[in-house]
């Protein structure tokens, strides 16, 4: 096995809060083990172009702060391509970077599996997404952070719905997962959540409907994922046409999910995080994203990772019916 000597950082996909203080934790750890690192901007895209620059620890002074990435993201088409991921690795074997720590969520991670196995890369992922939706972590990097982002917005959205006798469908991000939705609703003490996993033949909007509003409630706020199709939009639509005597508004709370300064939670799980990225490597770990379950760090093998969709407790669900009585 070829010895690493210089580990390249990226961020890829969407930002999320915390990810600045993963590249500190990285950067740092790296060079406290006496390797180089290689600071690779605007994802895998920056490593098709070579955007490429050394970094000391000086670098990653002042940033642990702050939200999104100084690193900068992108979504690259050209590295879902043979001849993309091709250039991505002739940069690599130019600077000389040996090993790849890549922070992001599902695509991203995907993305460094396939790199792995075509050029024999060492990867570790970092999971760095809002959703919360990789397996094999309890909690990933940003989620904290954008749940408590949502909870201040929906306790302001619910003075003006209490005073207007109105019900509020609240969009938040999450269209393959409902973790924001869910948690948020429970913390927020909404009336419902609607949520891809709760995609069963039963009707959602006629469940909330029946089992909250219709009894005693005047207004009533529903968190809901978001979705092309069936967002919040959807769902106010169906409520002016079926249950006109409401009065419905909606808000869709958009990329200021993403944004502000990480929680204490965000910043301590992305410095463990960052730390047992390069202590994976030095172990010869490859191919893996570093989690943490039951507060142990752990290694969870890319495939298993992004196998499939993480599921939302039950039990999360039948706390919020319980409650919204």
């Amino acid at each position: 096995m070829r010895k690493i000597k210089c580990v390249g950082i990226l961020t890829s996909g969407g930002d999320a809060p915390g990810m600045n203080a993963a590249i500190r934790a990285v950067t740092r750890s790296a060079i406290a083990s006496g390797l180089q690192v290689k600071a690779i901007y605007r994802g895998y895209e920056g490593l098709i172009n070579n955007e490429i620059k050394e970094f000391t620890t000086e670098n990653v002074s002042n940033i642990i702060q702050r939200g999104g990435t100084i690193l900068k993201t992108a979504r690259s088409t050209e590295f879902l391509t043979v001849e993309g991921r091709k250039r991505a690795y002739d940069n690599m074997v130019e600077q000389n970077i040996d090993a790849l720590v890549v922070i992001g969520g599902n695509g991203s991670l995907a993305g460094a599996r396939i790199f792995a196995e075509e050029y024999d890369v060492p990867c570790i992922g970092l999971p760095g997404t809002i959703d919360n939706d990789l397996n094999g972590t309890d909690s990933t990097i940003g989620y904290d952070t954008t749940l408590n982002t949502i909870m201040e917005c929906v306790d302001k959205i619910r003075d003006t719905a209490t005073s207007h006798e109105r019900i509020f469908f609240v969009e938040v991000m999450g269209r393959d997962a409902g973790f924001l939705a869910q948690n948020s609703a429970i913390a927020t003490g909404a009336e419902a959540a609607i949520i891809p996993e709760d995609s069963t033949n039963a009707d959602q909007l006629e469940q909330f409907i029946g089992r909250g509003i219709r009894k005693s409630k005047n207004s009533s706020i529903v968190l809901v994922s978001e979705s092309p199709k069936c967002g919040a939009m959807y769902y106010a639509e169906r409520v002016r046409k079926e249950y006109p005597e409401y009065d419905v508004r909606v808000s869709i709370l958009g990329h200021l999910q993403r944004g502000g300064s990480p929680s204490a939670n965000d910043r301590i799980l992305a410095s463990r995080l960052g730390v047992g990225a390069v202590q994976a490597l030095k172990e010869g770990q490859r191919n893996v994203m570093i989690g943490i379950r039951n507060d142990e760090v752990v290694y969870v093998p890319f495939s298993n990772a992004i196998k499939s969709n993480k599921p939302v407790k039950k039990e999360l669900i039948d706390v919020l019916g319980i409650l919204s009585i």
